[in-house]
């Protein structure tokens, strides 16, 4: 082969791989853009382990939908005792933050989340309520530290994700490890204002359910949020998972929250 041919060649697989090379802001709009089921019912275990390794278990109802990629999510706590019939309703919005409500029972009424609460606790966890929402993917920069490394028995691409607007999250900023098979996040570090490593968020298993059209999801099953400042962590595995099967209207809204009675459909 030619000189010239060989070149060519060598410059055309550069371009090509140039087209195709990710970057990170791709990866985090992959990881936004995984395909949520329309809808999605489910039984989850909530352990949360304090610092000197007791447990408190929870079971936690989940109500999922998906329309036009924006997603709205219930979970009505089922017992211990101390957190029966504790109801909370998220709402996400575009271009604005999600709307959250809880329903305390012993408050006996529903309550908006105010954004200003977004840095504490939900129900006790080691999740916050910003912890629970969407962030938009062009509300950070982000920057790619690695198109591969593995993390436990994940290929992933690494990104450093850092707010635009610093007043705009609780962190200064996340590496996340994404899955290139799934583009799920399974393994995110948080850092606190002081660039200290504050919580990792990790997956550990994915199930892959087929829904409508023989649509199959990518949910996952067993996760943590560990907070490495204060030593304590929320583990949650996936009892039974529903897909696809049409939920009422009426349990999105803030009259469930208050009632607890699912609406007919």
């Amino acid at each position: 082969m030619k000189l010239t041919k060989i070149l060519s060649a060598a410059i055309i697989v550069s371009a090509v791989s140039s087209v195709f090379a990710l970057d990170g802001r791709t990866v985090m709009q992959n990881a936004y853009d995984v395909k949520e089921p329309y809808f999605s019912h489910a039984l989850v275990q909530m352990d949360l382990i304090s610092k000197d390794g007791s447990v408190e278990s929870r079971k936690v109802e989940e109500y999922g939908r998906s329309r036009d990629n924006i997603k709205d999510a219930v979970f009505v706590f089922l017992d211990p005792p101390s957190v029966k019939n504790t109801r909370f309703l998220q709402k996400e919005n575009k271009d604005r933050d999600d709307d959250k409500w809880i329903y305390m029972p012993k408050l006996r009424q529903v309550t908006r989340i105010n954004s200003s609460d977004g840095d504490k606790s939900f129900v006790g966890t080691e999740f916050t309520y910003d912890d629970m929402s969407t962030r938009e993917v062009d509300d950070d920069t982000h920057e790619l530290l690695a198109e591969t490394e593995k993390k436990g028995k994940f290929e992933c691409a690494k990104v450093k994700s850092t707010p635009k607007d610093p007043a705009d999250s609780q962190y200064l900023y996340r590496i996340s490890w994404v899955d290139k098979e799934t583009w799920i996040p399974v393994y995110i570090e948080m850092y606190d204002k002081k660039g200290k490593l504050l919580k990792i968020n990790e997956i550990t298993e994915i199930e892959h359910p087929t829904g409508i059209n023989n649509t199959v999801y990518n949910i996952p099953a067993v996760s943590s949020m560990k907070n490495v400042q204060n030593g304590r962590q929320t583990n949650l595995k996936l009892l039974k998972l529903i897909v696809d099967k049409k939920i009422s209207a009426g349990v999105f809204t803030t009259n469930f929250l208050d009632t607890g009675t699912v609406p007919k459909q």
